[in-house]
């Protein structure tokens, strides 16, 4: 376990062994919960991964939902 620091404006100072262990760079989204008392950081990359690599498993090999989607907006609009 590592020790940040709370800086002026109520920013935390992440150490940088941590912040490279994440892929985090300065201007970097990341997301933040509290669980428990404790504070959770997550990288918006990694979260948005997450949710790609489960939705994947509902989809079939080689669809591309946002084709499908475009396809769709098309054929509506076709129908108006």
């Amino acid at each position: 376990m590592q020790r940040g620091k709370l800086v002026s404006g109520g920013r935390l100072q992440v150490p940088a062994d941590i912040r490279r262990a994440l892929g985090l760079v300065d201007g970097d989204a990341v997301m933040l919960r509290v669980v428990d008392g404790e504070l959770h950081v997550r990288p918006v990359h990694n979260a948005l991964a997450r949710v790609q690599a489960r939705l994947q498993a509902h989809v079939g090999a080689g669809t591309s939902l946002s084709e499908e989607l475009i396809a769709d907006r098309r054929r509506a609009s076709g129908n108006e």
